[in-house]
């Protein structure tokens, strides 16, 4: 049996993040059901802490989703939830001292190696970083951050 799943993306502000990402691949942020967030409010079921408005929208606020405008069918939801912790530290090979941070799981947003100057110009005109370029055979790749320092690459 098949199993669908969604990718969940620890942020410091879930909101922004899934904004960004959002304008990045294309895909739309699922809606506020509203109606629903007051329900739970009433019912006792969520507490005002539990949501924020945002961009005039009553939202939960831990986490927004994203996802592919053609639905389940064309990809996997992304969930951008609140995490107090920023990225894994990892100890550098032969020096105990030493650590980086580095991310465990990256995007690769795929857009041809012939768009990669002008997706990366814009991306970075938008709050990303360029971090290197890549290549293993005739593959290529650059290896960027978003705005909250999370790595993915344009290949």
């Amino acid at each position: 049996m098949a199993y669908n799943f969604q990718v969940v993306v620890d942020s410091a502000d879930p909101h922004r993040q899934a904004d960004w990402w959002a304008e990045t691949l294309g895909w739309e942020i699922e809606p506020s059901d509203e109606e629903f967030i007051r329900r739970m409010l009433a019912a006792g079921h969520a507490s005002e802490s539990d949501t924020r408005e945002y961009n005039g929208t009553l939202v939960w606020a831990v986490g927004q989703a994203i996802r592919h405008p053609d639905g389940l069918a064309g990809a996997p939801r992304v969930l951008f939830q609140t995490a107090p912790e920023g990225k894994v530290r990892e100890p550098v090979s032969g020096d105990p001292e030493s650590v980086r941070l580095h991310n465990r799981l990256h995007f690769d947003v795929r857009v041809g190696v012939e768009n990669h100057a002008e997706v990366v110009a814009k991306l970075v005109a938008r709050g990303a970083t360029k971090l290197w370029d890549g290549q293993q055979g005739p593959s290529t790749w650059v290896t960027m951050a978003d705005p909250e320092g999370n790595e993915f690459c344009v290949a």
